[in-house]
């Protein structure tokens, strides 16, 4: 039965959403603002840090924007009204519309500091959805694409992009590596994402959506330290060494998953 709280909840992710379009707008420099990767006094620009990705990374932004628009009037169709897994999945899917956007502005007002708690807060926001959708299954093709595999790339991309943030904030208030040369920390932080992408696919039994957001970030970052302006060679082999493991990771994940399957049937019976 359709509550007031099923309206409530629709309503403020259409209003999350409409909100997260516009911020993307300001973001982009389109509305006015000052393009990402030059606001902050260019903290998040492609050369700022070892670990920044290429520009044309960010164009992982198109699709996952696309799909929690598109999400956002799906979820408005009577049938989605009362089902259980939109009702558990609606409040951190707005919840994460509306750090996006809290991200912008920070940004965009030159607040790199406060920028660090709302990718970490959006971060575990994601964390918390992608559970959701691996305690739930869709009911067809459309829903495992538009939820499952938005929900999945926002948070492989995230995940790149919460590490290139912590770092960008870091040097801008003079963090030195306590001595530590930047190849250093460069390959030991695209290590951890790298680890972070493994653990992902565990998780989610090697579902493609959040490797392949992951992977695209840091195949950006390692062309980013071949031919940009801030070179680092251990750092790029390092991103490509990530990329190929995450993969691997996923696809045997994948590979193995229907035969557990199939093995669990053949007990049942």
């Amino acid at each position: 039965m359709t509550t007031s709280r099923d309206l409530l909840r629709q309503s403020t992710v259409l209003l999350s959403a409409i909100l997260a379009l516009a911020g993307s707008f300001i973001g982009s420099g389109a509305a006015g603002g000052t393009p990402i990767q030059n606001a902050s006094g260019g903290a998040l620009a492609a050369d700022a840090t070892p670990i920044a990705p290429g520009g044309p990374a960010f164009a992982i932004w198109t699709p996952i924007y696309a799909g929690l628009v598109l999400y956002a009037i799906w979820q408005f169709l009577p049938k989605q009204k009362t089902d259980p897994r939109q009702r558990r999945l609606g409040y951190p899917i707005a919840a994460s519309l509306l750090l996006n956007a809290a991200w912008i502005l920070s940004v965009q007002f030159d607040l790199l500091w406060l920028s660090v708690p709302v990718i970490a807060l959006l971060l575990a926001v994601l964390v918390w959805a992608f559970l959701i959708i691996l305690d739930t299954r869709p009911e067809t093709l459309v829903e495992t694409v538009l939820v499952d595999g938005t929900i999945g790339l926002y948070l492989g991309w995230v995940c790149v992009a919460t590490a290139a943030n912590i770092t960008a904030a870091l040097v801008a208030a003079g963090f030195d590596g306590f001595g530590l040369a930047a190849d250093v920390w460069g390959v030991a932080i695209i290590a951890v994402a790298g680890l972070i992408g493994v653990l992902l696919a565990v998780v989610g039994r090697g579902r493609l959506a959040p490797t392949l957001a992951l992977c695209w970030g840091l195949a950006w970052v390692a062309v980013a330290r071949l031919t940009g302006d801030l070179l680092s060679t251990p750092t790029a082999i390092t991103a490509i060494v990530a990329v190929v493991v995450v993969v691997a990771v996923t696809l045997v994940l994948r590979i193995r998953a229907p035969r557990r399957l199939n093995v669990a049937v053949s007990v049942d019976k």
